[in-house]
């Protein structure tokens, strides 16, 4: 086994304005709150590709290290950390810390910090073999799961799980998901069959339908082959019996036209959670529709420790299995252009030492 120096160099991928480069770097030492997290495998979200191309409106660390779906080892602690040991399986999350005693962080909406360090924007994240994490905030993995399997779950499964809770749907409802086929879909589908909702899938292509199928779709709407108002009617139809629409509907896409959808299809009362940030897109629904038929617009960000422990529960316990494919960490540049294409089915997953 590799000796660990503090001194010594890791791999990474930083940014540039559209690609990325391999290199070595120092390993950081941690700070009294802090783990040094031995990183061995890191999911690949859709956020890494907004960071890399500057697409939203949050200044970020230059020169930058991605990513923020770290799974690994604890392999150095602070002296101020007595919760975790080495060799502890532990994630690094998008919330990499925040100050712990602002209102926010007081009534377990830490992720609203006005301090928040974010995983991979604003402090280096997990596409490097050895990245630091405040202990307070770093996932607790249990130590039977699989580090590559469960990397996902530390954005995307907490975020989609987070955002079903935050909807309001309760067991027996149906959900549709829009954006059903991505790396964060493919998770939702099984998160809101485990908590008992029936979810309506909803995204483009026969294959994607394949897979939101056999993960336990109740049904799928296709957006490439139903339009206008065909595609309104068939959400609602596909959504329930009496034809009257989904209970709630989970935003998931990269583009803007669902968000303007939604509110035609969602039942009444019914609540519209938005979750997915294409660059530069704007939300609009009818004033007059969104009064008398009482709908919810909300947006549902990242979930709190509290959140990640549940989230994690239901994959120990077997209930998500995170469809994912793996690649080398050298390979990143070639996963964001699939991920630009819109090509990929579920999530990839970096290996950090290839």
């Amino acid at each position: 086994m590799r000796r660990l120096r503090i001194d010594d160099s890791r791999s990474i991928l930083t940014r540039l304005p559209i690609a990325v480069s391999y290199k070595k770097i120092p390993v950081q030492k941690p700070g009294p709150d802090e783990v040094l997290i031995n990183v061995k495998y890191s999911g690949v979200c859709h956020t890494d590709l907004h960071a890399m191309m500057g697409d939203w409106p949050i200044p970020t660390k230059m020169p930058l290290v991605g990513g923020h779906e770290g799974a690994g080892v604890v392999v150095a602690k602070g002296e101020l950390v007595t919760d975790l040991e080495l060799g502890d399986k532990a994630g690094i999350k998008w919330l990499n810390g925040s100050c712990l005693a602002c209102s926010f962080c007081m009534q377990a909406d830490e992720p609203l910090c006005p301090k928040a360090l974010l995983s991979g924007y604003t402090v280096d994240g997990t596409f490097q073999q050895y990245a630091v994490a405040k202990a307070a905030h770093v996932a607790r993995i249990p130590a039977e799961c699989d580090l590559a399997a469960v990397a996902p779950v530390l954005c995307a499964g907490i975020t989609v799980y987070k955002g079903l809770k935050e909807s309001g749907a309760r067991p027996g409802q149906h959900v549709a998901i829009v954006g059903a086929g991505g790396g964060l879909g493919s998770m939702a589908i099984q998160y809101a069959r485990a908590m008992g909702l029936h979810a309506v899938a909803i995204d483009g292509g026969a294959e994607k339908g394949e897979s939101c199928a056999a993960l336990g779709a109740a049904a799928y709407v296709d957006y490439t082959t139903s339009v206008g108002d065909d595609f309104v009617r068939d959400v609602r139809k596909a959504a329930a019996p009496d034809g009257l629409g989904p209970h709630a509907v989970l935003l998931l896409a990269v583009a803007e036209k669902p968000f303007h959808q939604a509110t035609q299809y969602v039942r009444s009362r019914g609540a519209v959670v938005c979750i997915g940030l294409p660059a530069g897109a704007h939300l609009s629904a009818p004033v007059f529709d969104t009064v008398v038929r009482m709908l919810t617009i909300k947006g549902s960000y990242v979930g709190n420790r509290q959140d990640t422990q549940e989230a994690l529960d239901f994959f120990r316990r077997g209930l998500v299995k995170v469809p994912f494919k793996t690649a080398g960490l050298s390979e990143l540049q070639d996963v964001y252009q699939l991920m630009r294409e819109g090509k990929i089915v579920g999530r990839y997953v970096v290996d950090t030492s290839k």
